[in-house]
C-alpha cells in the first residue's frame, strides 16, 4: 500500500491518514522514517509489533494484549501490518472517536472473529490487559474488579447477559455507550497507551 520502499510517504496515504487521524504531516513523516528503520520491508510482523508495543510498557508484560491488538488491525489477515494499518492502530487505541474505538474494541474482544463476543472472550482480553497493569496500579483497583475474573464478571453483568449468551456488535456498542462504567472497564489500558504515546511522540 503506497511507496513502502521509498523514503517518503505517498501523498495519497499521507492525506488519508491526516484525514482519519489527528496526527500531523510532520508526525506522520517522522514516524514513517523510524518505521522504515525498524521495518525496512515497509511491513511489520506480529513479533516486531510486540517488540514496539513493549517499549510503551517497560514495567509490564503487554505481549498477549499486543497480539490481540495486532490481530484486530491486520485487516487482510496476512500476518503483517503496513504503515497505514500501524498508524490507524496507534490512533484508534489512543485518540479515536468513541464510536470508532468501540467498533475496534468489538473486533478486539471478538477473539475468534465470528461476529459475536462470549464471556470467555471477554475474560481472555481482560486477562491480557491485567498483564499490563503494574502491581502498584493493581493495588488501587476496587475489590470487585481486582482480578481478570472479577472484571469480566462485572462487564458481563452490566450487559445483563447469562453466562452462555453472546453479544452482537450492536449490543456491545449500545450497551457501552449507555454505561460509562463498561467503557472504563473495557479500555483500562488504552488511556495509558495515550499517555505513553504523548511521551514518545517525536
Amino acid at each position: 500500500m503506497g511507496n513502502s520502499k521509498s523514503g517518503a510517504l505517498s501523498k495519497e496515504i499521507l492525506e488519508e491518514l491526516q484525514l482519519n487521524t489527528k496526527f500531523t504531516e510532520q508526525e506522520l513523516s517522522t514516524w514513517y522514517q523510524s518505521f522504515l528503520k525498524e521495518c525496512p520491508s515497509g511491513r511489520i510482523t506480529r513479533q516486531e509489533f510486540q517488540t514496539i508495543y513493549s517499549k510503551f510498557f517497560p514495567e509490564a508484560d503487554p505481549k498477549a494484549y499486543a497480539q490481540h491488538v495486532f490481530r484486530s488491525f491486520d485487516a487482510n489477515s496476512d500476518g503483517t501490518l503496513d504503515f497505514k494499518e500501524y498508524v490507524i492502530a496507534l490512533h484508534m487505541t489512543s485518540a479515536g472517536k468513541t464510536n470508532q474505538k468501540l467498533e475496534w474494541a468489538f473486533s478486539l474482544y471478538d477473539v475468534d472473529g465470528n461476529g459475536t463476543i462470549s464471556k470467555n472472550e471477554v475474560l481472555e482480553i481482560v486477562s491480557a490487559i491485567f498483564k499490563m497493569i503494574s502491581p502498584e496500579d493493581a493495588k488501587c483497583l476496587p475489590e470487585d474488579e481486582n482480578t481478570p475474573e472479577k472484571r469480566a464478571e462485572k462487564i458481563w453483568g452490566f450487559f445483563g447477559k447469562k453466562d452462555d449468551d453472546k453479544l452482537t456488535e450492536k449490543d456491545f456498542i449500545e450497551g457501552t455507550l449507555a454505561n460509562k462504567e463498561i467503557l472504563r472497564l473495557i479500555q483500562f489500558e488504552p488511556q495509558k497507551v495515550k499517555e505513553k504515546l504523548k511521551e514518545k511522540k517525536p
